[in-house]
């Protein structure tokens, strides 16, 4: 305990050894590193490489995401898994990073190392996930899908009348497109196949 009290003491005791330049360049390269290493943290594990550690098993997310027209489309646009999955405002990404940290410590604990596993998780991950998207009006799909600049003359009958219901009848993107990208068909017959 008296270890304790002479260090608390000394760290707001001022230093015979160092120079307030000193400890201020100290203080700011220590802040640089940190930032550095917290923007390539967080970039890094936005990669699609990152997240298909995890997800790439047989009938899992990444296989259907391969498959689907965000990944291949006549736009050539492609979204990458953390575009629709990891927020991009400042608190939420926080906030869903953490909540990833779990999912990725359930990964290394071996929750997930099989086909089998994974499939046995698979169900209650993609609610999960629906309904965050639920939760927050399909924030994600919004940030590339900007629906006050859709032309719906534009777009087919049947998803003129679709989106037309979306607005009078405050639903969100996710309502009908939950099985878009991960094919949900595609996943419930893999998760049946494996049952039986």
């Amino acid at each position: 305990m008296d270890a304790l009290k002479r260090w608390l003491k000394g760290l707001f005791r001022p230093s015979a050894k160092w120079s307030i330049a000193a400890l201020v360049a100290l203080g700011v390269s220590i802040g640089v590193v940190g930032v550095v290493t917290f923007e390539v943290g967080m970039a890094y594990t936005n990669t699609e490489e990152f997240c298909t550690g995890c997800h790439l098993q047989p009938g899992a997310t990444a296989e259907t995401y391969h498959l689907s027209s965000h990944y291949n489309n006549r736009t050539g646009v492609r979204p990458i898994c953390s575009d629709c999955h990891v927020p991009h405002e400042f608190g939420p990404k926080m906030w869903r990073k953490i909540i990833a940290a779990k999912e990725v410590w359930s990964h290394l604990m071996g929750n997930l190392e099989t086909t089998e596993k994974y499939l046995q998780r698979v169900v209650h991950m993609r609610e999960r996930e629906i309904n965050r998207l639920k939760a927050n009006d399909s924030q994600e799909c919004r940030n590339c899908h900007e629906v006050e600049r859709w032309i719906l003359a534009l777009q087919t009958e049947k998803a003129q009348q679709f989106h037309q219901s979306m607005k009078n009848n405050n639903k969100t993107c996710i309502d009908c497109h939950q099985g878009m990208v991960h094919m949900s068909d595609m996943v419930a017959e893999v998760v049946n196949a494996a049952e039986q």
